[in-house]
């Protein structure tokens, strides 16, 4: 049975989207998780909350491995998704990373007592599907060790992979439907129970957590054409799952063009496609307890 999140959303039956997502960030996690760690005290403790299916846990876990070791542990509500990650960490560790799960709501009052003293914290896109935005940046904030840095990754340039004419239905397609996912987010958090808005930015959310050295960069996702079956099917998969959000916010010419994109036995199926790609980035927001 799937664990409670605030979302209402089914994050196991997602496992094999998250992980080919993972597949494609794999070079960005890499170069974050080295940024992140590189002054880390000897045998430090990273905490890894909202770990999904990993690909972040074993970014982390092969940096510390590199490092001597440490301790790595992994917080989430969904037990399908601890137990991939953890799977995935542990291998990337070589045996040298003590890696651990814990299993709870994140957006408990308690959390600071369930978890140990941590010199790095990652979460990443899990604070935006929780209640309250700036409480959860401000328990986690409570968790880290004196000189710890509690890092976010949320927002950055929206991923695209479909070029901008299509030749089929009016150009800017992709744009389109992002726009009108945008409406789904909305809705998603208002349907939240006790959801409390954050009319502000990540920076600011850690700056009023009380953490000082506060500041952003970002890491590019870039898979260009001509393409790959990996693109293809991440391009197929994500069409789809923005389908699925969009409802009927996007008008029914749009909607017939996603329908014959995602039609194997259409001609302008997107599987026979050579242009597709894979570009954004990952945007991380961090700050340091003094």
């Amino acid at each position: 049975m799937a664990g409670h999140t605030h979302d209402h959303i089914d994050w196991a039956e997602r496992i094999p989207d998250l992980r080919q997502a993972d597949e494609l960030s794999k070079a960005a996690f890499a170069q974050i998780a080295a940024r992140l760690t590189a002054t880390l005290p000897e045998k430090a403790t990273v905490i890894d909350v909202g770990s999904g299916t990993g690909g972040m846990s074993a970014a982390l876990a092969a940096a510390l491995s590199s490092r001597g070791g440490g301790t790595l542990l992994l917080v989430d509500a969904v037990p399908e998704l601890l137990e991939v990650a953890a799977e995935t960490a542990e291998q990337a560790g070589e045996k040298r990373v003590e890696v651990s799960t814990v299993r709870t709501d994140l957006a408990r009052d308690d959390l600071v007592t369930l978890l140990p003293s941590a010199n790095l914290i990652w979460a990443a896109s899990v604070v935006h599907h929780l209640p309250d935005q700036q409480a959860a940046v401000t328990r986690l904030a409570q968790v880290l060790a004196p000189e710890g840095t509690l890092a976010l990754a949320e927002g950055g340039l929206e991923i695209e992979t479909l070029p901008w004419d299509l030749g089929i239905g009016e150009p800017g397609f992709e744009r389109r439907l992002l726009a009108a996912r945008d409406g789904w987010f909305r809705e998603m958090r208002g349907g939240i129970d006790g959801a409390v808005s954050m009319p502000y930015g990540w920076t600011t959310a850690l700056s009023r957590a009380g953490l000082a050295a506060v500041g952003s960069f970002s890491r590019l996702i870039d898979h260009p054409a001509p393409t790959t079956e990996v693109v293809r099917a991440f391009a197929l998969n994500r069409l789809t799952r923005l389908l699925d959000h969009v409802g009927d916010r996007i008008a029914d010419d749009d909607r017939k063009v996603a329908h014959r994109l995602l039609d194997p036995s259409d001609s302008q199926y997107l599987g026979r496609r050579d242009d597709l790609y894979v570009l954004g980035t990952r945007t991380v927001h961090f700050g340091l307890r003094r």
